[in-house]
């Protein structure tokens, strides 16, 4: 069996969502690469110098290795960091979806 693979993007504030989403995309046959911490959602540990930067970075990677990305845009909230993302994920030919 081929499963496509998918990378979520969106605000780490909306955390339940990341989580429900996941789940509907595995039980729909998508690999899913998610986020490693929720910054907005309590993980203080993204604002230590320098993690953020990396956490970005990764980010770039994690949508490297997809087909496509699944933006979690909650009430059509879309941040900076989550449009340059889908800017990457644009330039590199990836297929966007979209929560809302």
């Amino acid at each position: 069996m081929n499963y496509p693979v998918i990378t979520l993007c969106g605000s780490t504030r909306f955390k339940e969502e990341f989580l429900r989403v996941q789940k509907d995309l595995t039980l729909k046959g998508w690999i899913v690469i998610s986020v490693g911490l929720f910054g907005h959602s309590g993980d203080d540990e993204v604002w230590t110098e320098g993690t953020k930067e990396m956490l970005d970075d990764m980010h770039k990677r994690k949508i490297d290795m997809a087909e496509a990305i699944f933006v979690i845009n909650v009430g059509g909230y879309i941040g900076s960091s989550t449009r340059s993302e889908i800017e990457y994920a644009k330039s590199k030919g990836k297929n966007v979806l979209y929560l809302e």
